[in-house]
């Protein structure tokens, strides 16, 4: 309305429904239906339903297919609370220890989406508690499992080395800094935006990964019993 893009007789005011699920009619953004999270969440998932299916690898390969399946409804599903991420997260923390890639994948899976979490945690005397409980799970996660792997290599490359460093002047911006700022009284959605996203490329890029490392190892169970 500031820039005058948009005529203010043409804006409907956000109309909600009263209940345990709110609904929200967008005035920009288009407005998503159930049916296409549905449809989404389906398809996301479908992949490694066919696959634990046809290819059955034991409880692994369950996991594996309860992990995707929570991370596919929690990335398209319709009203999906923040905390769905932990899901995910758990589950994951069983393969962690046993394989090197998964222990990666984890480690992004875990503080990305552990941060992303902090938004629900807002309040001035809460914030000391949940940094410090941040850093010393995550401190003790990168150095209990790099000390299993320390023999099979590193646990991440470079990209993603620098992608998780960057969540801590990313964070330090958002909680201390951009508060203060003038921007804070014009955007101040604008933290939680920036936040929400660059975490969302996180646990997006672990689903990926997740969804390869299941696939390969597909199909070198295959090749073995081809072989023998």
């Amino acid at each position: 309305m500031k820039l005058q893009l948009l005529a203010p007789a043409n804006i409907s005011n956000a109309s909600m429904t009263g209940g345990l699920v709110q609904k929200y009619k967008h005035t920009i953004l288009p407005s998503v239906s159930p049916l296409t999270t549905l449809v989404c969440t389906l398809l996301s998932i479908t992949p490694a339903l066919c696959n634990i299916w046809l290819k059955p690898r034991g409880p692994r390969g369950f996991l594996q297919c309860l992990i995707l399946c929570a991370l596919g409804s929690f990335m398209f599903g319709w009203h999906v609370h923040e905390k769905a991420i932990l899901i995910a997260i758990l589950p994951l923390s069983l393969l962690a220890v046993e394989n090197r890639n998964d222990a990666g994948t984890y480690l992004i899976l875990a503080t990305t989406g552990h941060l992303s979490l902090f938004p629900l945690v807002f309040t001035v005397p809460e914030m000391p508690i949940k940094i410090c409980l941040m850093l010393f799970f995550t401190l003790y996660s990168f150095s209990a499992l790099h000390a299993l792997f320390r023999n099979e290599g590193t646990l991440l490359n470079w990209s993603e080395c620098i992608y998780l460093s960057s969540l801590i002047p990313l964070q330090v911006t958002c909680e201390l800094i951009y508060p203060h700022t003038h921007w804070h009284d014009s955007y101040p959605f604008l933290p939680l935006l920036l936040l929400s996203v660059y975490c969302s490329l996180g646990i997006t890029y672990a689903w990926i990964k997740l969804y390869i490392s299941v696939f390969r190892e597909s199909t070198l169970v295959t090749k073995k019993i081809k072989v023998k």
